[in-house]
C-alpha cells in the first residue's frame, strides 16, 4: 500500500504568513563562498550553453594555417607550405604554426598557436614539400571559435542586463558555477532531489539529471532580503542523509530553507524528518504556484520547505519567507514596486485558490503599459527571466478580460519595460540584430506563435518564417533567406530527401510551429504529387517524422551526438556543429512589425537595422540579407 501524504486542509494564505512570522529567527553576521551577483550588471551578451567549447576548434578535416599565408591561393596558383605537424581531436596540439606553415587537423581537433583558419582536405595535397594549399581562406574560415556552441544559438541574457534572483537562477540553470557577495541572519539552503547536479559539474540528461537552479536563486533572493545566505551540498532522498545535514544546516544557521521533497509522493522523505525530529507547523498553502510549503523547526533553528520547481520555489519565498528575514535584519519594507496595466490578452482560472500569475510587460507605443500572461509551468527556469513580476489572482476569478486594470507586483523596483517585445522564429541573424537594441525581450516560440500573437495585438514584433497559409497580420519591415535542409552524420548515408522517405534512418523533426517545418512539409508534399501518393504515406515512411524538437538546433545536435541519422536543420546549424549538410531550398524569414507601433523608436530602430543585412549576415553560412 502507498505511503503517500495527501495534502488536505491546506492553510489560507494569511494563515501561511501567521505561522511563518511566528518562527524565532536570531540574525548573525559571516562571510561566505556564495554565488552572488545581485545588483551587477552584464557587460556582454550571455547565450544559453550546457557545453560551451572552451577552445577554439576545427569545423572539418584539414590543414591548420595562418589565413595570410594562403592569399593569392587558388587551383593554378597553389601555395606550398611546410607540414608542422599533427594534431588529433582530444589532445592539446604539441606543434605550433608559424608563417609558411601548416598541420594537419581533424575535425573538432583544437586549433594550434599560430593558426587561424583551416583549408578543407579536398583543396589540398601533400607533396614532399609539404601540403599544397589550391585555394585562399580568412580567418576564422572552418573554426568553430571559443564559445559559438552556445546553447542551441538561444540568447539568455543581453549586454546591459540587471542581475536579479530569477536572472541568476537562470545563469545557474546554464551551468553558470561562480557568482560573488553583511551582518544578516545566516540561513541554511539545502537543495534536495537525486536529479540535482550543481553547475559547472557534468550533467547526464539521460539519466534524468538536471542542474540544481534553486540553490543560488534563494541564495540570491536570501542576499537581496538582507540575509547571509550558507549554501550546503544538494541532499538526494535518502532519510538519515537528509536528517543528518538538516541538523547540521540547524546547528550552524538561524533559518533552514530547502526546496523540493516538499510534495505528497512517497519517495518525499523531508516531511517525516521534520515531523519526527522537529516540529511540523504547517503543511501545504492554498496558492499556485507553491501549493508545497512546509514550516516548523529543527531543534532551535527555524524552517521553512520551498517546493522544488524554481517558479514555485521562488514564489513562495519571496511571498513568505524573504520579508521575516528583512525583519530579522532590521531592514525596511522595500521599495514599492508596483505599476498598472492593461490585460493585452483574455486569461482563465479556475482553480479556486490564490494564484500569483507571471507577466510581460510592454508598451504599447503610446505610453500604455500592456500585461500578458508567461506561464510555461512552474519547472520552466526561462520563466524567472522571460516575466516582470505577478499579478495577484484571487480564487474567485474565473476570467481576467482583455483591457481588464490590473496591478503588477514587479520582481524588482528596477525593472523597466523592454524598448522591444518580439516573438517567433528563433534565428542567429535575428540574435546579431537584438545585440544592436537597447533592452529588447525576445520569445523564440515559433512562427506560428508569433503569428497568433501579433494577431492578438501584444508584441511590437513578429519573427516568421517559411510559407504561410493565412494572410499575415502586421506590416513587413524586411526580412532575408536562409538555406534550409537536413543535418546528417559524417557516416550517414542519407543523400537526399527521397533516401530519407525510402531508407531505415532516424530522423528527427521541428515542432509544428516553426518556420524550418513548415518549409519542410511543403517539401514533402512535392513529394507526395510527385509519386502520386499521398502526404501520409511519406511522412508515414519517414521513422521520427513525429519526433519533434523545440528548439533550432535541437535535430542537428541529437545527429552529433549520434542518436539520430538526419535532422531537420539549417546549414548555419550543420556547419557549427561539423556535421554533413544536404540542402534542401531556402526560406525568407520576415521581421513583421504590429501596425499599431511602427513609430514606436525601437521599431523604427529596427527598421533602420534591416538595411544593414549584409553586414550583419556575414559569417552565418547560407544566409543572405
Amino acid at each position: 500500500m502507498s505511503d503517500r501524504r495527501e495534502f488536505r486542509d491546506l492553510a489560507t494564505p494569511e494563515e501561511a504568513r501567521a505561522v511563518v512570522e511566528g518562527l524565532d529567527i536570531d540574525p548573525g553576521t559571516e562571510a561566505v563562498p556564495l554565488a552572488d551577483a545581485r545588483d551587477r550588471v552584464l557587460a556582454e551578451r550571455v547565450d544559453a550553453t550546457l557545453d560551451v567549447p572552451g577552445f577554439d576548434r576545427a569545423s572539418m578535416d584539414g590543414y591548420a594555417v595562418r589565413a595570410r599565408d594562403t592569399f593569392g591561393a587558388g587551383e593554378a596558383t597553389p601555395e606550398t607550405l611546410e607540414l608542422a605537424g599533427t594534431v588529433h581531436a582530444g589532445e592539446e596540439p604539441d606543434v605550433t604554426v608559424d608563417a609558411g606553415t601548416a598541420a594537419e587537423i581533424s575535425t573538432g581537433a583544437v586549433m594550434p598557436d599560430g593558426a587561424d583558419a583551416v583549408v578543407m582536405v579536398e583543396r589540398t595535397t601533400e607533396t614532399d614539400d609539404g601540403v599544397e594549399i589550391r585555394t585562399a581562406v580568412t580567418p576564422g574560415e572552418h573554426v568553430m571559435l571559443a564559445g559559438a556552441d552556445i546553447a542551441a544559438g538561444a540568447r539568455a541574457l543581453g549586454p546591459g542586463t540587471h542581475l536579479t534572483p530569477r536572472e541568476i537562477g537562470l545563469l545557474a540553470a546554464l551551468g553558470v558555477d561562480e557568482v560573488e557577495v553583511q551582518s544578516r541572519p545566516r540561513v541554511g539552503i539545502v537543495s534536495t532531489g537525486d536529479e540535482l547536479v550543481r553547475p559547472g559539474d557534468e550533467l547526464d540528461s539521460a539519466a534524468g539529471q538536471i542542474y540544481d537552479v534553486n540553490s543560488d536563486t534563494i541564495a540570491a533572493g536570501v542576499e537581496d532580503a538582507g540575509g547571509e545566505p550558507v549554501l550546503y551540498p544538494h541532499a538526494g532522498d535518502d532519510f538519515e542523509a537528509m536528517e543528518e545535514l538538516l541538523h547540521e544546516a540547524a546547528d550552524e544557521c538561524d533559518l533552514v530553507l530547502s526546496s523540493g521533497s516538499t510534495s505528497a509522493s512517497a519517495v518525499d522523505v523531508i516531511y517525516r524528518v521534520i515531523e519526527e525530529r522537529g516540529d511540523l507547523r504547517l503543511h501545504g498553502v492554498a496558492v499556485k504556484p507553491g501549493k508545497p510549503m512546509l514550516v516548523g523547526t529543527i531543534g532551535e533553528s527555524a524552517y521553512v520547505g520551498l517546493p522544488g520547481y524554481p517558479v514555485s520555489a521562488l514564489t513562495i519565498f519571496r511571498t513568505f519567507v524573504a520579508p521575516v528575514i528583512r525583519d530579522a535584519a532590521g531592514l525596511p519594507e522595500p521599495r514599492t514596486a508596483t505599476v498598472a496595466g492593461e490585460m493585452a490578452v483574455d486569461e482563465r482560472y479556475s482553480e479556486g485558490r490564490l494564484r500569483y500569475m507571471p507577466v510581460g510587460l510592454v508598451d504599447d507605443g503610446e505610453g500604455a503599459t500592456l500585461v500578458y500572461p508567461v506561464d510555461k509551468g512552474s519547472g520552466a527556469t526561462t520563466s524567472l527571466v522571460d516575466a516582470d513580476g505577478t499579478v495577484a489572482v484571487q480564487p474567485d476569478t474565473e476570467v481576467l478580460p482583455a483591457g481588464r486594470t490590473v496591478e503588477v507586483t514587479l520582481f524588482s523596483p528596477d525593472v523597466r519595460v523592454p524598448a522591444l517585445f518580439g516573438v517567433g522564429e528563433d534565428d542567429p541573424l535575428w540574435n546579431r540584430l537584438l545585440d544592436r537594441i537597447e533592452a529588447p525581450r525576445y520569445l523564440p516560440t515559433g512562427t506560428a506563435d508569433g503569428l497568433r500573437r501579433l494577431r492578438d495585438g501584444v508584441p511590437d514584433v513578429a519573427v516568421v518564417a517559411g510559407p504561410t497559409a493565412e494572410e499575415e497580420p502586421g506590416e513587413e519591415l524586411g526580412g532575408w533567406t536562409r538555406e534550409w535542409g537536413l543535418a546528417v552524420a559524417p557516416d550517414s548515408d542519407v543523400a537526399d530527401l527521397a533516401t530519407l522517405v525510402d531508407g531505415d534512418y532516424r530522423f528527427v523533426n521541428r515542432d509544428g510551429g516553426s518556420g524550418l517545418r513548415r518549409s519542410f512539409d511543403a517539401e514533402l508534399e512535392r513529394v507526395a504529387d510527385d509519386r502520386g501518393a499521398s502526404v501520409a504515406a511519406v511522412t508515414d515512411a519517414i521513422d521520427g517524422y513525429e519526433l519533434t524538437a523545440e528548439a533550432t538546433e535541437s535535430p542537428a545536435r541529437k545527429v552529433a551526438a549520434g542518436e539520430a541519422d538526419a535532422g531537420l536543420s539549417l546549414g548555419a546549424t550543420a556547419a557549427t556543429l561539423g556535421l554533413e549538410f544536404v540542402p534542401l531550398g531556402t526560406e525568407r524569414v520576415r521581421v513583421l512589425a504590429n501596425r499599431d507601433r511602427t513609430e514606436k523608436e525601437s521599431v523604427e530602430r529596427l527598421r533602420r537595422l534591416l538595411g544593414e543585412l549584409d553586414d550583419l549576415a556575414a559569417g552565418i553560412e547560407g544566409f543572405e540579407g
